[in-house]
């Protein structure tokens, strides 16, 4: 099996290298801070996935940030920063849009393949129940649509192909740690495990759908 895995320095990231390379999976990793990989670089994804051979079963996108610089999630309308809110689509909506147009076509075209990305339960439009974090929902939300709809389109070339969202869960790293609160968490290295047990399951009917780390389906 060979895998590549994008954000392979975070925690998560990290966790599925190792996890993929126990089970004897050739693994490529890149990351922003390891290998100067920018989702938010159009020319950059371009060229990052232009040095790769292709023929990989699993494509899994682990970047992401809940807080970018100094914006934390929004609390109320009044704390709307329109830099801050294109920030967040810049990586969580359009770098995942790049990664698919850019990484997906290193896809095994035939057989079962896999195209992965880190969502969020409170991108669901449907489970949302509380309110606040306004930019970081939004932008889950739209890489959701983004799945989904490249999820389309590659199975037309690639029928075993399955494109999914994946919700973690709260994961003990750097981007959940501060907002945790009193949920429940999981260590970087259960949360791949759980992930990685998730996708073998999944069939070329789960395509273009979306699943938390329990293998429960999440509403869009």
């Amino acid at each position: 099996m060979r895998a590549l895995v994008l954000g392979s320095s975070g925690g998560i990231g990290s966790a599925l290298v190792q996890d993929l390379r126990a089970r004897g999976a050739d693994v490529t990793g890149l990351s922003r801070r390891e290998h100067g990989l920018d989702l938010t670089d159009q020319d950059n994804v371009a060229r990052a996935a232009a040095a790769l051979e292709g023929g990989f079963d699993l494509v899994f996108n682990a970047t992401g940030a809940l807080q970018i610089g100094d914006h934390r999630p929004e609390k109320s309308l009044n704390a709307i920063d329109a830099q801050a809110m294109a920030a967040q689509f810049a990586l969580n909506a359009i770098g995942v849009a790049l990664a698919l147009r850019y990484f997906s076509p290193l896809l095994h075209r035939s057989g079962r393949v896999v195209f992965a990305s880190l969502s969020a339960r409170v991108g669901s439009i449907g489970d949302n129940r509380l309110g606040g974090w306004i930019s970081y929902r939004a932008a889950k939300a739209a890489q959701n649509q983004i799945l989904r709809t490249a999820a389309i389109e590659i199975a037309r070339k690639r029928p075993e192909a399955i494109v999914v969202a994946l919700h973690p869960g709260t994961v003990e790293t750097p981007l959940s740690t501060p907002f945790a609160g009193n949920h429940p968490t999981i260590t970087p290295r259960q949360a791949a495990e759980a992930l990685l047990a998730v996708m073998e399951r999944l069939t070329p009917a789960d395509n273009g759908s979306f699943w938390d780390w329990k293998g429960q389906p999440v509403e869009w």
